[in-house]
């Protein structure tokens, strides 16, 4: 346990530090400079639990290959909405309320944090509409198709046709934000934070990048996965013709 160990080296070092020290009210940024062990102090917290939440944070990262193509497609559309849906919405308002402050503070002099907050405002609230739709139309009408195929039994049409047609449509939708987050990487100079960069601003930085990772996973898994099992399977369970 290394105590003393400044703040803002925590989170220099791996900005998923920063998670523990926001629960706690420990301030990063403009007092980065203060000791572990000098602001467990003075906010009368347990070094130790402190220590240990972030060493479980940051050891957190444990890559394992799962071959998502064999899984059962109601399973997957699960796995969809709780893993990268819920992710999201966890996500998306920390990011705000960084690039908010970002660009208050240093909008003036790095004027493309107004163009990539733009951006990111954009993406949320088509993304929350677009999750919705998976979530009470889509997903629900996957669980059913999965259902009647194990049970072999067949299903009525649906409201809106064949499923080809609300999956066109969110394709469409992730095309726009596969677009959206290639401007934030080009304005963000792919998420390098400039040279007179507070802790603040690489964190906001590297939590966009993370979270177009995970974007551009949950895109993959529907696109080239859920949705291209959910028209076979159509096929095979209601006869469109």
């Amino acid at each position: 346990m290394n105590t003393n160990k400044s703040v803002g080296q925590y989170v220099a070092d791996d900005y998923r530090a920063a998670s523990v020290f926001e629960k706690y009210g420990i301030d990063f940024c403009c007092k980065g400079n203060a000791t572990l062990q000098a602001v467990c102090a003075q906010k009368e917290l347990d070094p130790v639990l402190i220590e240990a939440e972030l060493d479980h944070v940051m050891d957190s990262k444990i890559a394992e290959y799962i071959d998502f193509k064999d899984w059962p497609m109601d399973l997957l559309a699960d796995y969809i909405e709780k893993k990268h849906h819920r992710y999201v919405e966890q996500t998306m308002p920390v990011i705000k309320k960084y690039l908010e402050k970002l660009c208050l503070v240093h909008g003036g002099q790095h004027p493309e944090l107004i163009e990539i907050a733009a951006q990111f405002n954009a993406s949320c609230d088509d993304l929350k509409a677009h999750m919705r739709k998976e979530e009470l139309v889509l997903f629900p009408f996957v669980r059913q198709l999965s259902e009647a195929h194990q049970n072999g039994t067949k299903l009525k049409h649906p409201p809106f046709g064949s499923i080809q047609h609300p999956i066109h449509m969110l394709e469409l939708d992730h095309a726009i934000e596969g677009n959206r987050f290639q401007v934030i990487a080009d304005r963000s100079n792919h998420y390098t934070p400039p040279p007179d960069a507070c802790n603040t601003y690489k964190v906001a930085y590297a939590l966009l990048q993370e979270y177009e990772t995970d974007l551009h996973k949950h895109i993959h898994l529907e696109n080239n996965i859920l949705f291209q099992k959910a028209m076979d399977l159509e096929a095979q369970v209601i006869n469109l013709n």
